[in-house]
């Protein structure tokens, strides 16, 4: 067998390696290298399937092996790489989706420039230096792109306003500190296709007449900082970074910043201040930072997602890129699929996309047996959507109508083993604590928001409690000087709006309807369920559990904890939970 026959890709994101894929990659060098080649890739976006292992014909066959464990991998080595023999019952599908920002995850070698050019890696920076700025921004505007870190500015706006201004120097910088829980769009992108960020960044530094840009990236990314760092330098190495790149007379340099993991950083201004070695706090608007920015200078700042669409849009034409998606909402769009979906993982859809098709047909449903409850979606600053809006299409102007935001990209699916009373008060402790403390409406009004919605989670609300939350979101996102402030109440008022029978519930019954408080639920052993094992008692760390195997087993509620550990102890399903009142 020759090194033609086959190459063999291994997922090398972080979702991979933390499934295993570097113990998997390394087997399979020891086992058929160097007669097969085996490269890194990054993330095709189905990472409840890693570690991932991608076996590629000479003839351009592709065959994905999905969930490899050390005894999959051996059969695939000796059936398909050492025999010929496709082992079919591991096969997975690839991801059915329109992949543009995506194009080239999983496909090529993050750590090689030569597999990102031959996929016409640079081509649209080509394209770019061989036109006017201005004809470079007017391609943006014919896109329709839009900002995808979360407000949706159209991206052709900024670019020209920044061009437009006379002061020198000018800058571009990469927001990539992606902050959201549950949320890795950028993250994957810069780990998968490093070299697709550095190209929008170069494009968009021509198009304002800047030499410097910055990326911005949180420290808590170590892989995507290592291949942006080797991204760099070899863009440097070949002149497409550095003095007179490509023979042009454009000049330009890219540095890493990395932020110390400050959720309010995301906001443009504070990362600005963050950048110039200050505390990361938000500034007053206007000036915006097109006007005013980095060091006051006019300053271009556009999200990886954002940046990612750009090379692929100069490359292609605008007119591939507004194929999809609405009028107003063009393009694609990448989200991180989360929570209780069975596909969980990284997936791009057109613009327009219905929440229904989005948690059914890619998800591929509710994991958990469950009922379809509610997404969310734009993380701590995005509004939670019941199911009974499915038919609702995932974009910037429909999402806004129903209270809810597109944000950065995660969409977290919820069935209706979940309170959405945890969920608000989950989402408004993450805004609580990372508020920067300058302005009082944040500082103070997410306090006091979060503090009503712990008594109501302990069962001592009142009904008023729900008019003091309603006016207090109104007046925080109103107003916040910065988004993060503006958005947070998002979760709470689109809870109270849509599902507000689970605060009456908490309130006038005492009850957890989902079971989920802890304050408002009991456990109880079911005796002729229960075979007397011994387990639960075994496993409860307070010793609330009394009896032996000759008596029945009994919790006492005054002592228990409600930690669960009995109920996921117990192998006979004998131990029930009941919404009852408060707790003594």
């Amino acid at each position: 067998m020759t090194r033609k026959d086959y190459q063999v890709y291994v997922g090398m994101a972080s979702c991979g390696i933390a499934s295993g894929a570097d113990l998997v990659f390394e087997k399979l060098v020891e086992a058929v290298s160097p007669s097969i080649a085996v490269e890194p890739t990054g993330c095709l976006g189905i990472c409840f399937c890693e570690p991932l292992v991608e076996v590629r014909s000479l003839s351009g066959q592709r065959y994905l092996y999905g969930n490899v464990t050390e005894d999959k991998l051996t059969r695939v080595i000796n059936e398909h790489l050492l025999n010929n023999q496709v082992v079919q019952e591991l096969l997975v599908p690839y991801p059915q989706q329109v992949r543009f920002a995506l194009q080239n995850c999983g496909l090529i070698n993050p750590e090689d420039l030569h597999s990102y050019i031959e996929v016409n890696g640079y081509s649209g920076l080509r394209k770019a230096l061989a036109s006017s700025p201005e004809a470079v921004i007017n391609e943006i505007k014919i896109a329709g792109l839009r900002g995808r870190g979360g407000a949706g500015f159209p991206t052709h706006l900024k670019w020209s306003l920044a061009r437009q201004s006379l002061v020198q120097p000018k800058y571009v910088i990469c927001n990539a500190d992606e902050g959201d829980p549950g949320a890795f769009m950028d993250r994957s992108i810069l780990e998968s296709d490093p070299h697709s960020v550095l190209e929008g960044i170069l494009i968009a530094g021509y198009a304002i007449g800047a030499e410097q840009g910055f990326i911005y990236v949180r420290a808590e990314y170590p892989l995507a900082i290592q291949r942006l760092r080797l991204a760099i330098q070899q863009a440097m190495d070949y002149n497409l970074l550095g003095k007179q790149i490509l023979g042009t007379d454009f000049n330009f340099d890219i540095q890493i910043r990395e932020g110390a993991g400050a959720f309010v950083c995301g906001e443009e201004t504070a990362l600005l201040m963050s950048i110039e070695g200050q505390r990361g706090m938000p500034r007053f608007r206007p000036p915006y930072p097109v006007d005013k920015g980095l060091f006051d200078c006019p300053t271009v700042i556009n999200n990886v997602e954002t940046l990612a669409n750009v090379p692929r849009i100069m490359e292609k034409g605008a007119a591939v890129f507004n194929q999809y998606g609405t009028k107003q909402s063009t393009g694609t769009k990448v989200f991180a699929l989360t929570g209780d979906v069975k596909h969980s993982g990284l997936v791009e859809i057109p613009m327009g996309t219905t929440i229904n098709e989005l948690v059914f047909e890619i998800g591929g449903g509710i994991s958990t047996g469950g009922q379809f409850k509610a997404i969310q979606t734009g993380g701590p600053s995005g509004g939670c959507i019941p199911a009974e809006l499915g038919a609702t299409p995932v974009d910037y102007e429909s999402l806004a109508e129903i209270g809810a935001i597109m944000g950065s990209g995660g969409l977290l699916v919820m069935d209706d083993a979940t309170c959405m009373v945890n969920v608000a008060q989950y989402f408004l402790s993450f805004a609580s604590a990372e508020s920067c403390g300058k302005c009082t409406f944040c500082r103070i009004g997410t306090q006091k928001m979060l503090e009503i919605l712990n008594k109501i989670t302990a069962g001592q609300g009142e009904l008023q409690d729900l008019e003091t939350l309603e006016e207090l979101g109104k007046k925080v996102a109103a107003g916040s000087m910065c988004g993060l402030g503006q958005t947070a109440p998002n979760p709470l008022l689109t809870t109270l709006k849509y599902f507000r029978p689970e605060y009456e519930a908490h309130i006038l019954e005492k009850r957890c309807p989902a079971k989920q408080c802890q304050a408002l639920i009991d456990y109880q052993i079911d005796s002729e369920l229960c075979r007397s094992c011994g387990l639960c008692k075994q496993a409860c760390p307070v010793n609330a559990i009394t009896g032996s195997r000759q008596e029945a087993y009994q919790i006492n509620q005054s002592v228990c904890i409600r930690c669960g550990l009995c109920v996921s102890s117990c192998k006979f399903a004998a131990i029930l939970i009941s919404a009852g009142e408060v707790a003594s």
